[in-house]
């Protein structure tokens, strides 16, 4: 940033210096043709530098502004195309030159000649030298860009993109800490940029939610610094009008990477489109510990329940316990008796009856 706001100062500040330039020149043609008197003259020669900076200075504010949009268009294209245009413009402005030297003492017609010829031969030479670019990398190997959608699924097998969602939710540190999520991971600049939206939201909670993200990918970045990467190279493909989800959807798909999400509709999307999914809820669920109907647990009752004298308690990892019976316990550590298990989109819950006396001796 402060490279760019120092090319924007020397930019700016050499235009307007040739806008002054200019508008001294001007008035100095203008004082002599119409013969100005010397006093009237001064002013109106400050009068033409002040205005040639003062315009200076707007066209080099616009014009900065196209040019750095113009050099982010180009940090997209390939050496390969870079190359095959500047060659273009060699061989076409040459030809031109050349084809041309006669004809350039010739009194008015001579330089406007060349210069057209000139803007002629630039265009043919780059038509031409983009259409032999295949042949250019025969002569020089090392020009062969490896372009994302040559061979995406070799640069990136086994690769892991995360979603806005899933940095929010800080668990990826740990689950990449553990060594259970392997290959490089990819963070999508276009996610980055919408976490840092996030951060500065004038809301209170989405702006704590978008610096715990920043957090989070920072605490991985510095845990594993050799294979998190900020993915900035996106195909064609990957249309910045989409939104941040199905654009993160098509790059996976594009690059051959896998989507790691807490999204549902992320997860659904991504299947959808055949792009391999992992989903660190199911993840979480798969790793909730398995009871079995008529196994003991003791749990501590923390409010009543839906149905009348029902009391409900929470495990560890957070699986809801619906005890019977249990509403009078309330507050109090208490035995209970699995009764069922139910599978829900939620999770797991655990249905249980107290541990009764009559419990145990129907257990035996």
């Amino acid at each position: 940033m402060l490279v760019l706001r120092g090319l924007w100062s020397l930019f700016v500040a050499v235009v307007a210096l040739v806008g002054v330039v200019l508008g001294n020149h001007a008035g100095n043609q203008l004082i002599m043709r119409f013969e100005i008197a010397e006093g009237d003259a001064m002013r109106f020669l400050i009068a033409l530098n002040v205005a040639g900076g003062f315009l200076g200075l707007l066209f080099a504010m616009f014009a900065f502004r196209v040019l750095v949009q113009w050099v982010h268009r180009l940090e997209k294209v390939s050496l390969l195309d870079k190359a095959s245009a500047m060659v273009g413009v060699i061989l076409g402005l040459s030809v031109a030159l050349l084809a041309t030297a006669p004809f350039a003492n010739i009194p008015g017609i001579g330089v406007p000649l060349r210069i057209f010829a000139s803007v002629v031969g630039i265009l043919l030479g780059i038509g031409f030298s983009m259409s032999a670019k295949e042949q250019l990398v025969f002569v020089f190997p090392a020009l062969q860009s490896p372009r994302l959608e040559a061979t995406p699924s070799q640069r990136h097998q086994g690769a892991k993109m995360l979603d806005t969602n899933i940095i929010i939710d800080g668990r990826i540190a740990d689950i990449a800490n553990s060594g259970f999520l392997d290959g490089e991971i990819l963070v999508p600049g276009f996610v980055l940029q919408e976490l840092r939206h996030i951060a500065d939201s004038p809301d209170n909670l989405k702006r704590a939610r978008g610096r715990r993200g920043l957090e989070v990918l920072n605490r991985l970045k510095a845990n594993q610094p050799d294979r998190v990467i900020i993915y900035e190279d996106y195909p064609p493909s990957a249309e910045q009008r989409e939104e941040v989800d199905a654009r993160l959807v098509t790059l996976a798909k594009a690059v051959g990477a896998t989507v790691v999400t807490n999204d549902y509709s992320v997860n659904e999307i991504a299947k959808l489109h055949g792009v391999p999914v992992v989903n660190v809820n199911e993840l979480a669920n798969a790793m909730k510990p398995v009871f079995l109907p008529g196994e003991d647990l003791m749990v501590t009752v923390v409010k009543s329940g839906k149905e009348p004298g029902q009391g409900v308690a929470y495990l560890d990892d957070g699986t809801m316990v619906v005890v019977e019976k249990a509403a009078r316990h309330i507050g109090q550590l208490v035995p209970v008796a699995v009764t069922s298990v139910l599978q829900t989109t939620a999770g797991k819950m655990i249905f249980a009856d107290l541990a009764t006396e009559d419990t145990e001796r129907r257990k035996a």
